[in-house]
């Protein structure tokens, strides 16, 4: 069985709380549960944090015992290099995440620091972009 880590980044535990016109109105431990019922021959974790350094932590830690980490980094994203080197620091594959399409927002929200690092970037389907990660680590090893 694999072992599939979504880590999430600042502010992602508002989700249906904050900017629904962006995010959307469901909270991310609803839809984990449906990815959870959707994937039953797959081991889904999940963590989150505001905080920039345990994030970094649970990149080195995830990836020393998961085959794959689907990353929504969120603001960090755009600033952490920290994170960036944690992602190429690991040896299994990382796909970026954002729920809205960053290229079509504010400039900043633009630039990804850890793209590079990933073996890909799902950016604007919404919360349905995390499935699409996960499908991704189970259409190959």
């Amino acid at each position: 069985m694999k072992n599939i880590a979504i880590v999430n980044g600042p502010n992602l535990n508002l989700l249906g709380e904050r900017e629904t016109s962006i995010y959307g109105s469901m909270s991310f431990d609803d839809y984990f549960k449906t990815l959870q019922a959707s994937f039953p021959d797959l081991n889904l974790s999940f963590a989150q944090s505001n905080v920039e350094g345990e994030l970094v932590s649970l990149i080195q830690d995830l990836g020393r015992s998961n085959d794959g980490i689907v990353l929504n980094a969120a603001a960090y994203t755009h600033t952490s290099v920290a994170i960036a080197d944690a992602i190429a620091a690991i040896k299994i594959p990382v796909i970026e995440v954002h729920i809205s399409n960053i290229y079509a927002r504010e400039e900043f929200r633009q630039t990804s620091l850890s793209a590079k690092n990933c073996v890909g970037l799902i950016s604007g389907l919404g919360l349905q972009g995390y499935r699409h990660a996960i499908n991704h680590f189970t259409d190959f090893s």
